[in-house]
């Protein structure tokens, strides 16, 4: 089923490249929100950016006079203000528990993705980000083989988090070992790459990374 659009005067400031201008934009495009969705270089900024946000920050969601300047609580706004499909759960505990997610990847994999995608370091630093983020991620590979998607039966906001990084492995010079201990995982990559929002929700640059 395609996906519905749905009325917004929102604008969105987001980087091509970034994986917290991508989360939100799987958000957006899972919602079928329209948006004016605004592609900025990163050191050239627009002007109205600052006076916007006294971060001067990317990604930035403007939905009428409201200013939002953090990709977690974009996500969170956008699932409430637009409630179908639903990207969190309906239960707190399960809330919660999709809240811990996100931030174990906020804490453990996005400083290796940044790091790796800005080539901030020397080879060997380089490398060692490669490998513990390999290693991390196939180290919860079975995880992958229990439900269709990230420890549930549907799509969530956990999944909108995950899916940059797998996105941007390539780009990070980072290959899967195509085992069967990680097949799980792999073949939620597919899943995941296959779906009509994720398909949506890319910049050109991110076109091009894999």
């Amino acid at each position: 089923m395609g996906v519905v659009a749905k009325r917004s005067s929102m604008t969105f400031y987001s980087d091509g490249t970034s994986q917290y201008s991508h989360r939100v934009r799987i958000v957006l495009a899972e919602k079928g929100v329209t948006v004016e969705t605004i592609d900025v270089d990163p050191e050239k900024k627009p002007e109205d950016l600052a006076s916007l946000n006294p971060y001067n920050s990317l990604p930035t969601l403007v939905d009428r006079d409201l200013v939002l300047y953090e990709a977690d609580i974009m996500m969170e706004y956008l699932d409430e203000r637009f409630p179908h499909p639903p990207l969190f759960p309906v239960y707190p505990v399960a809330r919660a528990m999709s809240r811990l997610w996100i931030y174990r990847i906020k804490q453990d994999w996005c400083p290796l993705v940044d790091k790796l995608m800005a080539k901030d370091g020397t080879p060997a630093q380089l490398e060692k980000a490669r490998k513990e983020l390999r290693d991390s991620l196939v180290s919860i590979a079975a995880i992958f083989g229990e439900k269709p998607y990230f420890m549930s039966d549907e799509f969530t906001i956990v999944d909108c988090c995950v899916m940059p990084i797998l996105w941007r492995l390539p780009a990070m010079g980072i290959e899967l070992p195509k085992t069967k201990g990680v097949k799980p995982l792999l073949d939620y990559r597919d899943r995941l790459f296959e779906r009509e929002s994720v398909i949506m929700s890319l910049s050109e640059q991110e076109k091009e990374m894999v």
